[in-house]
């Protein structure tokens, strides 16, 4: 069983140099059962996938399985968190369907001024 968070590593100059490398993710899913989507953000997306797909994240138990359809990587915590955010904002929208279409949010042309 993966424990969630992760524990803390030990701080040895080897343990904080992986730290200092490591990539932060923010990822969509998708429901299997109920075709929602979920947006997160974490530092090892597949550990996280299966706390989803165990029942153990609460907002997410009712629609176990769930797959991994759009993730992109960050070498912060807080670019990620904004990442985050910028596209749990866009849910449902015409540019959150595009995301997961091409994978990136499409430039909307602005409407000519009259």
């Amino acid at each position: 069983m993966v424990e969630w968070p992760p524990p803390r590593m030990a701080g040895g100059p080897a343990q904080r140099e992986k730290r200092r490398f490591a990539m932060f993710y923010v990822y969509i899913l998708v429901s299997l059962k109920t075709g929602k989507h979920y947006i997160g953000c974490t530092r090892d997306h597949m550990i996280r996938l299966s706390y989803h797909n165990n029942g153990r994240v609460r907002s997410t138990k009712n629609g176990v399985p769930w797959k991994i359809i759009y993730i992109e990587k960050f070498p912060t915590k807080q670019e990620a968190y904004k990442r985050e955010q910028k596209i749990k904002k866009m849910k449902g929208g015409i540019q959150f369907k595009e995301l997961l279409k091409h994978g990136e949010v499409a430039e909307w042309p602005k409407a000519a001024v009259c």
